[in-house]
């Protein structure tokens, strides 16, 4: 089995690959490369574990799926958390940020928001050159299919008894390889059985252009865990150079921009260098184009079980009617072309969300 590692404290920035020893155990193996999953092989490894990072594609460490931004009310707080016990997030954001503010400056210090707008490019750059270098981690290109349990109970457990006593040690890859560890730790985020809706469209997916963990998902449910979806949605991108900013209005970044870290006195971007985000709202003819597609909409047609963590227009409007609802146009980076239009996050047939787009 191949696993790509980097010699920390020796050569710099040299990567090359190595077999793992057939019998090798780690102390740590952590299934998923995301935000989450980064954080918990850094955790571990930091504290000495020897740790097993296991993703589909190194190359996709440190991707941002969705909305490229950081912290907000909650979310922010939560930031400080994972930095105050030495975590990467906040660091790594105060490397890559276009955009800072501080958010309910209104109100009292217990809860104002830190949110930053974050260059995909160099969050994921940052993140991976964070990632590539920590000691006692290594990391293995592969996808997870299957869980290695050790049965606890008798002969004649039950399978609820198995799911309760069965210990965890390993993960075998589709490939059939096995990966021995004492605590498995998964993050697989939307992956996990994951699927993408686009109208009526569905197909199996944990983001656009990579595929799901179907077969850890069995494993899962067969051990009888409980499991749900977080129906996440996304908005249409929208050229930048298509947009006319005059109409909007403007959101001026915190001058000077407070970092996330307590570790940092500062940012990487001087506050003049920081770029614009935008205001601007939804119109009756975006209602009517809703109202009018609803049959060719899955998430409105058969709405899937769980909670929803990321509202959509079409619920929106349908929630709330003869509202106009905000739309924040916000930079996707320093070298995009692309503006993400937070707020307009839904599941129509593509040519009804260039419609809605151009309404």
């Amino acid at each position: 089995m191949l696993s790509w590692c980097r010699v920390a404290h020796t050569l710099k920035n040299v990567n090359y690959y190595s077999k793992i020893a057939a019998r090798e155990v780690f102390d740590v193996a952590v299934v998923g490369g995301g935000h989450a999953g980064t954080e918990a092989c850094a955790a571990a490894a930091r504290m000495g574990a020897r740790t097993v990072l296991i993703t589909h594609k190194k190359s996709k460490i440190g991707e941002m799926s969705c909305n490229p931004s950081f912290g907000g009310i909650g979310k922010g707080h939560l930031m400080r958390e994972v930095d105050a016990l030495d975590g990467l997030c906040s660091r790594v954001c105060d490397l890559s940020g276009v955009h800072y503010k501080i958010l309910n400056r209104r109100k009292g210090p217990a809860v104002w928001g830190p949110r930053a707008q974050i260059d995909r490019t160099l969050y994921k750059q940052h993140l991976q050159e964070e990632v590539f270098q920590i000691p006692n981690l290594t990391i293995v290109e592969g996808a997870v299919e299957d869980l290695i349990l050790k049965e606890s109970g008798t002969a004649n457990s039950s399978q609820e008894e198995f799911s309760r006593l069965a210990e965890c040690c390993g993960i075998i890859l589709e490939n059939g390889e096995e990966i021995r560890c004492n605590t498995v730790v998964i993050t697989t985020g939307t992956f996990l059985n994951g699927s993408i809706n686009i109208g009526l469209d569905v197909r199996p997916a944990g983001r656009l252009g990579d595929a799901p963990a179907i077969g850890l998902a069995n494993t899962l449910e067969r051990l009888q865990f409980k499991l749900g979806r977080l129906k996440t949605g996304t908005p249409p991108r929208i050229a930048k150079d298509t947009i006319d900013f005059s109409v909007c209005l403007t959101q001026e970044p915190d001058n000077p921009p407070v970092p996330f870290s307590f570790m940092n006195e500062k940012v990487w971007i001087k506050p003049e260098d920081q770029l614009l985000c935008h205001l601007t709202y939804t119109t009756a003819e975006v209602d009517k184009i809703i109202r009018e597609t609803l049959h060719l909409n899955r998430h409105v047609q058969e709405e899937t079980r769980g909670p929803r963590y990321c509202p959509s227009i079409e619920s929106k409007i349908l929630r709330f009617k003869g509202r106009r609802h905000q739309v924040w146009l916000e930079p996707e980076g320093l070298e995009s072309e692309l503006v993400y239009p937070q707020g307009l996050s839904c599941t129509m047939p593509p040519e009804h969300q260039q419609k809605m787009r151009l309404a």
